[in-house]
């Protein structure tokens, strides 16, 4: 510390500054000791961290993951295509169908921005498992996305149940 020091002097600078004045004083003795300790702490809590607690952020996402799958179990392909179509399939298909579909494909299935869905004559096929690659994979050249991510197999499978026996599906 210099004993020229001079409290609550103005620097100056309000020209620079929009009239904003500032003053040279020291920072307060807790704010240093505060800063200091953050300082002192941070490699401990660095070398706790990775190498004796073994923590990552890319092993907390993993195990996230576990615990989602888990949870939420996704449908295999196999299942899907073993899946049973019944009345309750048929009503859920329905309700997914509507809540996504009916923008393009019409709540009547007779197209609109997408194609008829209710005629003989399916662009990509109109099997039950046809239907679910179309759904699945989207078709990008006319502009349908790809539903597969966004819905997963299960529904995916259900919304085909409704599609091939509401539509006529081969």
């Amino acid at each position: 510390m210099s004993d020229n020091y001079v409290p609550d002097q103005i620097l100056g600078h309000a020209d620079e500054a929009d009239g904003i004045e500032e003053y040279d004083n020291r920072l307060p003795r807790w704010w240093l000791g505060l800063f200091l300790f953050t300082v002192a702490w941070s490699p401990v809590y660095a070398i706790h961290y990775h190498f004796i607690a073994h923590r990552s952020q890319a092993a907390e996402y993993e195990a996230e993951m576990a615990a989602a799958a888990e949870r939420w179990p996704q449908m295999s392909a196999e299942d899907v295509a073993k899946m049973e179509v019944t009345e309750d399939v048929i009503a859920e298909g329905k309700a997914i169908y509507e809540a996504n579909c009916v923008a393009c494909h019409g709540a009547d299935l007779h197209g609109g921005i997408g194609p008829d869905l209710t005629d003989s004559e399916w662009i990509h096929g109109g099997t039950r498992d046809d239907i679910i690659q179309t759904v699945t994979n989207g078709v990008a050249d006319k502009g349908m996305p790809s539903w597969g991510p966004i819905l997963g197999p299960e529904k995916v499978a259900k919304v085909a149940a409704f599609v091939h026996q509401a539509g006529g599906g081969q």
